[in-house]
C-alpha cells in the first residue's frame, strides 16, 4: 500500500568517433535509414562522470527530416515515449530520449530512484546539452528540436535560456509557466534539505496530491489522463511515481524560480521557434491559465515565433490522452513546417 500511495503522489511531472570517445555502450544493430545511427540504447558520461542512459529510435527507411530530443517528466522514464517515437519515426524523425539522473536506468550516488545527486537540477539541464552535442555528432546536418513534457518542459525552458541559439525549435508540453510564492516555498524546502537531505520530500508530495483535487478530491493519478487504461499502466510501472528527496526538491524549486524570472526569460533567442501545447484541464498549468500567462510574457519580450494550442478537456499527459493521435499529428505538422 505504501508503494501504491507513493506512485499516486507524483507525476510524470525527456558516428563511430562519438561512440568511442563518449562512453556510448549497448547500441543495437537494428536497420536504419541511410546515414542514420541504429536504433538502440546507450549511455554517455555526464560532466560529473555519472552514466546517463539513452534510448534512440531511428526510421528504418526513407529520407530523414530532423531529430527530436525528448526530456521526460518527473518520476517517469524514457520508455514511456516509445509510441510517440514510433510515430515520429514514421514521419522521418530520429528520436532520442534519456532517463534523467535519478530516473529509470540513470542512477547516481545512492542508486535510488528520486536521488538526483548534488546540484541535481543544473546537472539535469547540462545532461540534456551533453546529449544534444552527441546528437549533433551522430546526425550532422539535421535540425535538432527539443520536446519537453511536464518537468521536462521546465528543463527545456532552462536549456533554451542558456543554449537556445544552438536549437532549431522547442515544444513545451504540459508546462506550468508560473511559480507562485516561490520565496516561501524555497524557504521551506531549504529547511527540509538542511534537516534531512535524503528523506522523501513531504512538500513535493503535498503538491502532487493537490493536482488530483479537481477530479476526485483525494490522492490519485486521474489528473494524468482521461484514459483509465493509461492511468493504470502508469501506476503498475515500478519505475513511475517515486518520491524525490528533500535535496532535489530544493534544487528543483530554485531552478523554477530562476527560469521564470524576467532576467532569465530575456535570454531566450527572439527568433527561436517555440510550440506550447496543453490541456484545458491540466492541473499543472492551472487548466492552461498559467500557461497563457507565460505566453503573454513571451509576447511582451518580443519572441516572434511562438505558437500554441490548447486541447479541450485534456489533462496533463497529452501523449497518453484519449486524443493523443491528434496531439502527435499536430506536433509532427509543426516540425514538418520547420524542416520543409
Amino acid at each position: 500500500m505504501l508503494i501504491q500511495r507513493r506512485r499516486m503522489l507524483t507525476s510524470a511531472l525527456a558516428g563511430a568517433v562519438a561512440l568511442a570517445t563518449t562512453g556510448l555502450v549497448g547500441c543495437a544493430s537494428t536497420p536504419a535509414a541511410a546515414g542514420a545511427p541504429p536504433s538502440g540504447t546507450f549511455t554517455f558520461d555526464a560532466t560529473d562522470k555519472n552514466k546517463i542512459f539513452v534510448r534512440r529510435w531511428t526510421p528504418a527507411q526513407g529520407p530523414l527530416r530532423g531529430v527530436v530530443q525528448i526530456a521526460h517528466g518527473a518520476a517517469e522514464h524514457s520508455l514511456r515515449y516509445e509510441e510517440f517515437a514510433a510515430f515520429l519515426n514514421s514521419r522521418g524523425y530520429v528520436v532520442y530520449a534519456d532517463d534523467h539522473r535519478g530516473h529509470g536506468q540513470s542512477r547516481v550516488r545512492s542508486g535510488a530512484l528520486g536521488d538526483e545527486g548534488p546540484d541535481g537540477w543544473n546537472r539535469m539541464v547540462q545532461d540534456e546539452k551533453t546529449l544534444s552535442d552527441l546528437i549533433r555528432k551522430e546526425c550532422p546536418g539535421l535540425k535538432l528540436f527539443l520536446f519537453g513534457h511536464s518537468m521536462g518542459s521546465m528543463i527545456v525552458v532552462d536549456y533554451m535560456e542558456r543554449y537556445g541559439a544552438s536549437l532549431d525549435g522547442v515544444v513545451l508540453c504540459g508546462t506550468s509557466g508560473v511559480f507562485a510564492n516561490a520565496d516561501a516555498v524555497i524557504d521551506i524546502s531549504q529547511k527540509a534539505a538542511a534537516a534531512d537531505p535524503a528523506a522523501p520530500s513531504a512538500l513535493l508530495g503535498q503538491v502532487f496530491v493537490s493536482l488530483n483535487a479537481q477530479f476526485t478530491g483525494k490522492p490519485g493519478a486521474e489528473w494524468l489522463s482521461r484514459d483509465p487504461a493509461e492511468v493504470s499502466k502508469y501506476l503498475a510501472d515500478p519505475l513511475n511515481g517515486f518520491l524525490f528527496n528533500n535535496e532535489f526538491a530544493r534544487d528543483w524549486f530554485v531552478g523554477l524560480r530562476d527560469i521564470w524570472s524576467p532576467q532569465r526569460e530575456a535570454l531566450i533567442p527572439k527568433n527561436l521557434p517555440i510550440d506550447v501545447i496543453a490541456g484545458t484541464r491540466d492541473s499543472v498549468g492551472a487548466n492552461a491559465e498559467t500557461v497563457k500567462l507565460m505566453l503573454a510574457r513571451y509576447q511582451t519580450l518580443g519572441l516572434t515565433r511562438v505558437s500554441s494550442k490548447f486541447y479541450p478537456d485534456a489533462r496533463h499527459e497529452l501523449l497518453k490522452e484519449l486524443n493523443r493521435a491528434e496531439v502527435m499529428s499536430d506536433v509532427a505538422k509543426w516540425l514538418d513546417n520547420l524542416t520543409a
